[in-house]
Protein backbone atom coordinates (compact mmCIF):
# COMPACT_ATOMS: atom_id res chain seq x y z
CA UNK A 1 0.00 0.00 0.00
CA UNK A 2 1.37 3.40 -0.52
CA UNK A 3 1.42 5.19 2.52
CA UNK A 4 2.34 9.08 4.25
CA UNK A 5 3.57 8.72 7.40
CA UNK A 6 3.19 11.60 9.69
CA UNK A 7 5.00 11.40 13.14
CA UNK A 8 7.20 13.23 15.61
CA UNK A 9 8.25 11.64 18.66
CA UNK A 10 10.12 8.47 19.28
CA UNK A 11 6.77 6.49 19.79
CA UNK A 12 6.08 6.42 15.92
CA UNK A 13 9.40 5.68 14.60
CA UNK A 14 8.94 1.47 15.03
CA UNK A 15 5.96 1.90 12.97
CA UNK A 16 7.70 4.01 10.31
CA UNK A 17 10.74 1.25 10.18
CA UNK A 18 7.93 -1.70 9.76
CA UNK A 19 6.17 -0.02 7.03
CA UNK A 20 9.62 0.69 5.58
CA UNK A 21 10.66 -2.66 5.51
CA UNK A 22 7.37 -4.58 4.73
CA UNK A 23 8.01 -4.90 0.93
CA UNK A 24 3.71 -4.63 0.49
CA UNK A 25 4.01 -1.24 0.95
CA UNK A 26 6.03 1.82 0.07
CA UNK A 27 6.42 5.38 1.86
CA UNK A 28 5.95 7.77 -0.41
CA UNK A 29 6.22 10.55 2.24
CA UNK A 30 7.36 11.18 5.90
CA UNK A 31 5.86 14.45 7.50
CA UNK A 32 6.98 15.62 10.94
CA UNK A 33 6.97 18.92 13.01
CA UNK A 34 9.73 21.43 12.42
CA UNK A 35 11.90 21.99 15.59
CA UNK A 36 11.24 24.96 17.44
CA UNK A 37 13.80 27.46 18.55
CA UNK A 38 17.19 27.53 17.86
CA UNK A 39 18.43 24.44 20.42
CA UNK A 40 15.90 22.66 18.83
CA UNK A 41 17.00 18.59 18.45
CA UNK A 42 16.06 17.03 15.05
CA UNK A 43 12.95 14.96 15.84
CA UNK A 44 13.09 11.14 16.31
CA UNK A 45 11.06 10.54 13.05
CA UNK A 46 12.88 13.01 11.03
CA UNK A 47 15.89 10.94 11.89
CA UNK A 48 14.51 7.63 11.38
CA UNK A 49 13.27 9.12 7.57
CA UNK A 50 16.72 10.17 7.20
CA UNK A 51 18.90 7.28 8.09
CA UNK A 52 16.10 5.09 6.01
CA UNK A 53 16.82 8.27 3.10
CA UNK A 54 13.14 8.48 2.74
CA UNK A 55 11.85 11.83 1.50
CA UNK A 56 11.02 14.35 4.71
CA UNK A 57 8.70 17.51 5.14
CA UNK A 58 8.56 19.63 8.28
CA UNK A 59 5.42 22.22 7.42
CA UNK A 60 4.50 24.38 9.72
CA UNK A 61 0.98 22.54 9.26
CA UNK A 62 -0.62 20.16 6.79
CA UNK A 63 -4.09 22.04 7.62
CA UNK A 64 -3.43 24.44 4.79
CA UNK A 65 -4.43 24.46 1.06
CA UNK A 66 -0.62 24.48 -0.86
CA UNK A 67 -0.27 21.64 2.24
CA UNK A 68 -3.22 19.70 1.05
CA UNK A 69 -2.00 19.95 -2.54
CA UNK A 70 1.28 18.23 -2.11
CA UNK A 71 -0.17 15.48 -0.02
CA UNK A 72 -2.89 14.72 -2.91
CA UNK A 73 -0.29 15.13 -5.22
CA UNK A 74 1.28 11.80 -4.01
CA UNK A 75 -1.67 9.54 -4.94
CA UNK A 76 -1.49 8.05 -1.72
CA UNK A 77 -3.44 5.56 -0.32
CA UNK A 78 -3.61 6.17 3.83
CA UNK A 79 -2.00 8.56 6.01
CA UNK A 80 -0.23 6.78 9.08
CA UNK A 81 -0.42 8.96 11.83
CA UNK A 82 1.66 8.05 15.14
CA UNK A 83 2.81 10.88 18.13
CA UNK A 84 2.74 13.46 15.63
CA UNK A 85 1.39 16.50 17.60
CA UNK A 86 -1.60 18.41 15.32
CA UNK A 87 -5.41 17.17 14.73
CA UNK A 88 -5.79 16.78 10.71
CA UNK A 89 -8.42 18.60 9.64
CA UNK A 90 -11.39 16.86 7.23
CA UNK A 91 -9.70 18.60 4.43
CA UNK A 92 -6.24 17.07 5.20
CA UNK A 93 -7.94 13.66 5.74
CA UNK A 94 -9.18 13.29 2.63
CA UNK A 95 -6.29 13.53 0.83
CA UNK A 96 -5.24 9.83 0.73
CA UNK A 97 -7.71 7.81 -0.52
CA UNK A 98 -7.93 5.59 2.60
CA UNK A 99 -8.04 8.34 4.51
CA UNK A 100 -5.87 8.10 7.68
CA UNK A 101 -5.33 5.70 10.69
CA UNK A 102 -3.42 6.71 14.05
CA UNK A 103 -1.44 4.48 16.66
CA UNK A 104 -2.50 5.67 20.41
CA UNK A 105 -1.01 4.46 22.93
CA UNK A 106 -4.04 3.48 25.65
CA UNK A 107 -6.66 1.42 25.69
CA UNK A 108 -9.48 3.88 23.68
CA UNK A 109 -11.23 5.95 24.75
CA UNK A 110 -9.26 5.79 27.62
CA UNK A 111 -6.79 8.59 28.13
CA UNK A 112 -7.31 10.37 25.11
CA UNK A 113 -4.50 13.49 24.72
CA UNK A 114 -0.77 13.62 24.07
CA UNK A 115 0.45 11.69 27.22
CA UNK A 116 -1.15 8.39 27.06
CA UNK A 117 1.77 5.80 28.80
CA UNK A 118 2.67 8.96 31.47
CA UNK A 119 -0.93 9.04 32.95
CA UNK A 120 -1.78 5.55 33.08
CA UNK A 121 1.81 4.62 35.35
CA UNK A 122 0.62 7.71 37.28
CA UNK A 123 -2.21 6.24 38.10
CA UNK A 124 -1.03 2.85 38.38
CA UNK A 125 -3.05 1.10 35.90
CA UNK A 126 -2.38 -2.72 35.71
CA UNK A 127 -3.15 -2.84 32.08
CA UNK A 128 -2.64 -0.66 29.02
CA UNK A 129 -2.10 -1.33 25.38
CA UNK A 130 -2.33 0.21 21.91
CA UNK A 131 -5.84 1.56 19.81
CA UNK A 132 -5.43 2.04 15.51
CA UNK A 133 -8.81 4.22 15.15
CA UNK A 134 -9.51 5.74 11.80
CA UNK A 135 -8.84 9.15 11.91
CA UNK A 136 -11.65 11.86 12.44
CA UNK A 137 -11.59 15.72 13.16
CA UNK A 138 -11.86 14.30 17.38
CA UNK A 139 -9.06 14.09 19.33
CA UNK A 140 -7.96 10.59 19.35
CA UNK A 141 -12.43 10.09 19.25
CA UNK A 142 -12.37 8.38 15.79
CA UNK A 143 -13.57 4.52 15.34
CA UNK A 144 -11.34 1.37 16.67
CA UNK A 145 -9.70 -0.50 14.26
CA UNK A 146 -7.74 -2.63 16.29
CA UNK A 147 -6.58 -3.47 20.47
CA UNK A 148 -3.57 -4.69 21.64
CA UNK A 149 -3.49 -5.05 25.67
CA UNK A 150 -0.84 -5.76 27.77
CA UNK A 151 -0.15 -5.69 31.62
CA UNK A 152 2.33 -2.91 33.11
CA UNK A 153 5.06 -4.15 35.28
CA UNK A 154 4.77 -2.35 38.58
CA UNK A 155 8.28 -1.17 38.76
CA UNK A 156 8.37 -0.27 35.08
CA UNK A 157 8.86 3.64 34.07
CA UNK A 158 6.62 5.82 31.47
CA UNK A 159 9.86 5.60 29.07
CA UNK A 160 10.53 1.50 29.01
CA UNK A 161 6.72 1.15 28.73
CA UNK A 162 6.16 3.50 25.87
CA UNK A 163 9.51 1.30 24.21
CA UNK A 164 7.42 -1.96 24.67
CA UNK A 165 4.00 -0.07 23.32
CA UNK A 166 5.75 1.80 20.15
CA UNK A 167 7.15 -1.84 19.04
CA UNK A 168 3.95 -3.54 19.78
CA UNK A 169 1.91 -1.15 17.86
CA UNK A 170 4.35 -1.57 14.42
CA UNK A 171 2.55 -4.83 14.70
CA UNK A 172 -0.86 -3.45 14.91
CA UNK A 173 -0.60 -0.67 12.52
CA UNK A 174 1.02 -3.96 9.98
CA UNK A 175 -2.64 -5.88 10.73
CA UNK A 176 -4.95 -3.36 10.21
CA UNK A 177 -3.39 -1.91 6.82
CA UNK A 178 -3.57 -5.48 5.66
CA UNK A 179 -7.33 -5.26 6.65
CA UNK A 180 -7.52 -1.99 4.98
CA UNK A 181 -5.99 -3.57 1.78
CA UNK A 182 -9.19 -6.15 2.16
CA UNK A 183 -11.92 -4.35 2.95
CA UNK A 184 -12.04 -6.61 6.07
CA UNK A 185 -12.10 -4.21 9.08
CA UNK A 186 -14.74 -3.81 11.36
CA UNK A 187 -14.71 -0.22 12.79
CA UNK A 188 -16.16 0.15 16.47
CA UNK A 189 -17.46 2.95 17.33
CA UNK A 190 -15.81 4.62 21.15
CA UNK A 191 -17.77 4.62 24.05
CA UNK A 192 -17.56 8.62 24.77
CA UNK A 193 -19.36 8.18 28.48
CA UNK A 194 -15.73 6.38 29.16
CA UNK A 195 -13.64 9.20 27.97
CA UNK A 196 -10.77 9.99 29.96
CA UNK A 197 -8.01 13.18 29.15
CA UNK A 198 -4.55 12.71 29.33
CA UNK A 199 -2.84 16.19 28.67
CA UNK A 200 0.76 16.60 28.21
CA UNK A 201 2.79 16.08 31.86
CA UNK A 202 4.62 19.66 32.32
CA UNK A 203 7.41 20.29 35.19
CA UNK A 204 4.67 21.15 37.78
CA UNK A 205 3.57 17.52 38.33
CA UNK A 206 6.77 16.46 38.82
CA UNK A 207 6.64 17.59 42.72
CA UNK A 208 6.33 15.09 45.23
CA UNK A 209 4.27 15.49 47.88
CA UNK A 210 4.92 13.26 50.65
CA UNK A 211 1.75 13.34 52.25
CA UNK A 212 0.61 10.95 49.35
CA UNK A 213 0.71 7.35 49.46
CA UNK A 214 3.78 5.09 48.91
CA UNK A 215 2.66 3.18 46.14
CA UNK A 216 1.13 6.71 44.91
CA UNK A 217 4.37 8.56 44.79
CA UNK A 218 6.21 5.60 43.82
CA UNK A 219 3.53 5.67 41.05
CA UNK A 220 4.58 9.30 40.03
CA UNK A 221 8.21 8.68 39.99
CA UNK A 222 8.04 5.83 37.32
CA UNK A 223 4.62 8.00 35.09
CA UNK A 224 7.68 11.13 35.04
CA UNK A 225 10.76 9.47 33.71
CA UNK A 226 12.54 9.97 31.61
CA UNK A 227 10.93 13.21 31.37
CA UNK A 228 9.68 15.89 33.45
CA UNK A 229 11.07 13.84 36.05
CA UNK A 230 9.79 14.13 39.90
CA UNK A 231 11.58 16.17 42.76
CA UNK A 232 11.52 16.98 45.99
CA UNK A 233 13.90 19.50 48.37
CA UNK A 234 16.18 19.14 51.21
CA UNK A 235 18.37 21.57 53.47
CA UNK A 236 22.01 21.07 52.92
CA UNK A 237 24.09 22.29 56.34
CA UNK A 238 21.80 25.12 57.09
CA UNK A 239 22.16 25.90 53.14
CA UNK A 240 18.83 27.32 51.48
CA UNK A 241 16.69 23.97 50.24
CA UNK A 242 18.18 22.63 47.32
CA UNK A 243 16.35 20.61 44.49
CA UNK A 244 16.50 16.76 44.29
CA UNK A 245 15.37 14.64 42.09
CA UNK A 246 13.87 11.14 42.16
CA UNK A 247 15.10 8.91 39.34
CA UNK A 248 14.31 5.43 41.07
CA UNK A 249 12.16 3.95 44.12
CA UNK A 250 11.45 0.80 45.63
CA UNK A 251 9.18 -0.46 48.56
CA UNK A 252 11.63 -1.74 51.47
CA UNK A 253 10.82 -5.03 51.27
CA UNK A 254 11.85 -5.49 47.86
CA UNK A 255 15.25 -7.35 49.69
CA UNK A 256 12.28 -9.90 51.09
CA UNK A 257 11.26 -10.78 48.03
CA UNK A 258 7.74 -8.63 48.14
CA UNK A 259 8.44 -5.22 45.70
CA UNK A 260 5.49 -4.61 44.83
CA UNK A 261 4.13 -4.07 47.98
CA UNK A 262 4.29 -0.70 50.70
CA UNK A 263 5.03 -1.28 53.82
CA UNK A 264 2.94 -0.78 56.40
CA UNK A 265 2.19 2.70 57.59
CA UNK A 266 5.43 4.76 59.45
CA UNK A 267 4.66 6.66 62.86
CA UNK A 268 7.28 9.52 61.62
CA UNK A 269 6.05 12.39 59.84
CA UNK A 270 5.71 12.57 55.98
CA UNK A 271 8.78 13.32 54.43
CA UNK A 272 10.69 12.32 57.59
CA UNK A 273 14.05 9.98 56.55
CA UNK A 274 13.89 7.22 58.21
CA UNK A 275 17.12 5.79 57.20
CA UNK A 276 19.92 7.50 55.96
CA UNK A 277 22.80 4.90 56.63
CA UNK A 278 23.52 2.25 53.42
CA UNK A 279 19.67 3.35 52.04
CA UNK A 280 17.53 6.94 52.00
CA UNK A 281 14.21 5.51 53.31
CA UNK A 282 11.67 8.63 53.90
CA UNK A 283 8.18 8.07 55.17
CA UNK A 284 5.20 8.65 53.31
CA UNK A 285 1.33 9.29 54.22
CA UNK A 286 1.31 5.44 53.83
CA UNK A 287 3.99 3.68 54.40
CA UNK A 288 7.64 3.93 53.78
CA UNK A 289 9.79 4.54 50.13
CA UNK A 290 13.39 3.75 49.41
CA UNK A 291 15.06 6.51 47.34
CA UNK A 292 16.93 4.04 45.38
CA UNK A 293 18.59 6.83 42.82
CA UNK A 294 19.02 10.81 43.03
CA UNK A 295 20.15 13.54 41.18
CA UNK A 296 21.35 16.75 43.15
CA UNK A 297 20.83 20.18 41.51
CA UNK A 298 23.84 20.59 39.23
CA UNK A 299 25.18 16.94 39.51
CA UNK A 300 24.60 13.68 37.94
CA UNK A 301 22.18 10.66 38.99
CA UNK A 302 23.53 8.95 41.32
CA UNK A 303 22.92 5.92 43.60
CA UNK A 304 21.73 6.86 47.04
CA UNK A 305 24.19 5.19 49.00
CA UNK A 306 26.55 7.57 46.85
CA UNK A 307 24.55 11.00 47.22
CA UNK A 308 24.34 10.03 51.73
CA UNK A 309 28.22 9.64 51.26
CA UNK A 310 28.69 12.86 50.54
CA UNK A 311 25.60 14.72 52.37
CA UNK A 312 25.01 14.51 55.89
CA UNK A 313 21.23 13.40 56.15
CA UNK A 314 20.47 11.55 59.12
CA UNK A 315 17.56 9.86 60.37
CA UNK A 316 14.99 12.68 61.43
CA UNK A 317 15.70 14.95 59.07
CA UNK A 318 12.85 16.00 56.45
CA UNK A 319 12.61 15.84 52.59
CA UNK A 320 9.80 19.20 51.39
Amino acid sequence: MKVIALGTGPFAVPTLRRLHDDPQHEVLLVVTRPPRGRRAAIAPMALAAQELELPLWQPDTVNEDEAHQRLKSLDAQLMVVCDYGEILKPAALECTSLGGVNLHGSLLPKYRGAAPVQWAVFNGDQETGNTVIQMTPGLDAGPILGVQRTPIDPHETAGELEERLAEMGATLVEEVIAQLATDSTSPVEQDSSKKSKAPRLAKEHGLIDWSQSAQQIHNQVRALQPWPRAYTHWEADGDDPQRLIVHRTRFPEADSGDSATPSSADSSEPGTITSAEDSLIVATGEGVLELLEVQPAGKRAMPAGDFLRGNRLKPGDSLS
